[in-house]
């Protein structure tokens, strides 16, 4: 489970390395008792304020701290979790590292390239253009 504040990888070509998670859009809480933080599973739509980027790529430099602020967020998907998430046949399926793939407004791909596997839940959630690109589907 991924919630705020989680380091996710960024697995695509727009030139984000690292992102840290400041937002989940439609994740899930406990139902009763404390509040506690939404969590993202695989699916999920994060905003994330993206970390460690490549020199010449969009998420690098800006003038003042404003704009330098606005550039580095970014709407992103969950691809992947480390924790073990379960299907319905069953099976567990667990990764290495929680990862993500950076958004537009459409909520399509930014870049034209995914690193790695990603889930097959993403086929079930209308990801299509993702599982395409991806390089496996587990």
């Amino acid at each position: 489970m991924i919630q705020m504040q989680t380091i996710v990888d960024v697995t695509d070509n727009t030139g984000a390395k690292s992102a840290m998670v400041i937002n989940v859009y439609k994740g899930s809480t406990s139902g009763r008792g404390k509040k506690r933080l939404k969590n993202a599973k695989i699916g999920d739509i994060v905003l994330v304020a993206v970390k460690k980027s490549l020199p010449k790529s969009d998420f690098s430099g800006g003038v003042d701290r404003k704009d330098r602020s606005k550039r580095r967020k970014a709407k992103a998907v969950v691809v992947r979790v480390a924790s073990p998430i379960r299907r319905t046949d069953g099976s567990y399926v667990k990764f290495d590292s929680n990862a993500v793939v950076l958004l537009d407004e459409k909520n399509e791909p930014r870049g034209t390239r995914i690193f790695g596997a990603v889930a097959r839940e993403l086929r079930e959630k209308n990801f299509m253009k993702i599982v395409s690109l991806a390089e496996e589907v587990v």
